[in-house]
């Protein structure tokens, strides 16, 4: 389904408004750019999201189907998607999330829940088929980027987490992404933690390893646990799941001391305050030796890595000039 967007809904008033609107670097390159289309894509193991922006960061329109399993029809299913936003207007950039491993760089790329997905050279093949750039990064680090400058996030060491099909984080560091040694992203939902469960022969992570934070919380984890969706978890099964992202965030808050943790995705909204009442509570309740960060929700809500990889198709055209 395809629909257009309401006129007040721009991506970069709302950053302007927060004070972190994207700038160019030079006055011609900043005329291109204001005349530009931009695409985003959101490519989740369940769902495939695309939209496009022009230049002024009006958002024009946007789609959304669910996501094939096999690979060749999810391709098709994008292209498809592409050219119904962008409505026969030139492309001067997309940008992209999707779940890891992944080469950023190089655009190859792997996602763990969409196992018919395995080094694929998605940036190769999308700036062939569209003749613009391409950019691609962790979904995770997408909707940080997208958090950091259009949800208000802001802060000099900032931490985004989605807790959604799996679990996530991207760590951003003066506005900038971290990445570990060989570029590689960071892992936040493959520590080990010390958990509460009442079916612990459940906890098997997608990864492999038996006792995952992801195993723990994500809609995955939760329905292999529980039986049931997060939806339909009971009071005192949502506390389980508060106390184990508690742990988590309290491993996360002692060894990357962030400023703000920002905690999105549907399992993680669905919780709403009461899960990050709960979690918050623990990890304050089990921090020692450092200050407890502010911990809220996402305030982009289910197009956090949507909006995200928009502003990474305008950020990365910006270098590419």
């Amino acid at each position: 389904m395809i629909g257009t967007i309401g006129s007040r809904e721009t991506v970069w008033a709302l950053a302007e408004q927060l004070g972190s609107r994207p700038e160019a670097g030079h006055d011609a390159g900043r005329q291109q750019m204001a005349d530009a289309l931009y695409i985003g894509l959101d490519i989740g193991g369940t769902k495939l999201m695309v939209a496009a922006a022009d230049g002024a960061g009006q958002l024009l329109r946007r789609t959304r189907e669910p996501t094939p399993l096999d690979l060749d029809d999810g391709l098709d299913a994008l292209n498809r998607m592409i050219a119904q936003v962008a409505d026969g207007e030139r492309i001067a950039a997309i940008g992209a999330a999707i779940g890891g491993p992944l080469d950023a760089r190089r655009g190859v790329v792997s996602p763990l829940h969409q196992p018919r997905w395995r080094d694929v050279p998605l940036k190769a093949m999308l700036e062939a088929r569209w003749g613009c750039p391409f950019f691609v990064d962790v979904d995770t680090n997408v909707a940080a980027i997208g958090e950091y400058t259009l949800g208000g996030g802001g802060a000099a060491r900032f931490l985004y987490i989605t807790i959604s099909t799996g679990m996530g984080g991207g760590f951003l560091v003066d506005g900038a992404i971290y990445r570990g040694a060989q570029e590689r992203h960071p892992e936040v939902g493959h520590q080990s933690i010390n958990y509460r469960c009442a079916h612990p022969e459940q906890v098997i992570c997608e990864c492999g390893a038996p006792d995952c934070l992801e195993a723990l919380v994500s809609g995955n984890g939760i329905r292999r646990i529980y039986g049931v969706p997060a939806e339909g978890l009971t009071a005192a099964e949502w506390d389980e799941v508060a106390y184990n992202l508690g742990q988590g965030l309290r491993n996360l808050a002692a060894i990357y001391l962030p400023d703000l943790i920002v905690i999105g995705g549907g399992v993680a909204l669905g919780g709403g305050e009461q899960l990050l009442d709960g979690a918050r509570d623990i990890m304050t309740d089990h921090l020692r030796l450092v200050a407890a960060p502010e911990v809220r929700l996402s305030r982009l809500g289910y197009d956090t890595a949507l909006l995200g990889a928009i502003v990474l198709a305008r950020q990365g055209l910006e270098t590419h000039l």
